[in-house]
């Protein structure tokens, strides 16, 4: 079974296709018109062994706040699709991981309940054209439209860079440890109530 999913999404701010596949090699080709974001993005699927394949147009005249949380909002969906009834997954994940002088640490329960906690904090504005702001943005629309329960801290950093990327592996770390088919669940819905 192909734990993937495609999906398109279009307003008059944005259009975004998009590609996921689970169980992959972290195989990406991404292209949103946010370099930083891209660079990410990339992190995040080698990191999680996700196959990822993003095109992104959107209002970069403006800013690059609607492309970034609407890569977000396509990116949970797919997420959420690709996992289907959940049965057998992990559920729960948990990484840390240092760049450089920078340490994040991100927990993830694939809950069906959406909810990020974000503890992080940046020493500067912008990395690159991009808003630092806007990780928490990308962040809150991934774990909203995923139904994820989702806490990233930054436990040390101070250049912009490092810790951006850090949060990215760790998310993705602990990810691809929650969407791991665990093989002592015998094909069980992972929750005491038999739904996630």
């Amino acid at each position: 079974m192909s734990r993937s999913a495609t999906l398109s999404r279009a307003t008059s701010e944005t259009a975004i296709e998009l590609t996921l596949v689970l169980d992959g090699t972290g195989q990406s080709d991404i292209d949103t018109g946010i370099g930083f974001l891209d660079h990410m993005l990339t992190a995040f699927a080698r990191h999680g062994l996700f196959d990822l394949h993003i095109r992104a147009e959107g209002d970069l005249h403006i800013d690059d706040h609607h492309t970034t949380e609407d890569v977000g909002i396509v990116l949970g969906k797919a997420l959420r699709q690709a996992l289907g009834d959940k049965r057998g997954i992990t559920r729960f994940g948990q990484a840390m991981v240092p760049m450089d002088e920078a340490l994040a640490e991100a927990v993830v329960d694939i809950s069906g309940r959406a909810h990020l906690s974000w503890g992080v904090a940046f020493t500067r504005a912008k990395i690159g054209t991009m808003d630092t702001e806007l990780f928490e943005e990308f962040f809150r629309a991934l774990a909203a439209n995923a139904l994820i329960t989702l806490h990233i801290n930054c436990r040390a950093g101070t250049n912009g860079h490092h810790i951006a990327e850090a949060c990215f592996k760790a998310a993705a770390r602990a990810l691809r440890v929650a969407v791991e088919i665990d093989p002592r669940a015998e094909d069980s819905i992972p929750s005491t109530k038999g739904l996630l």
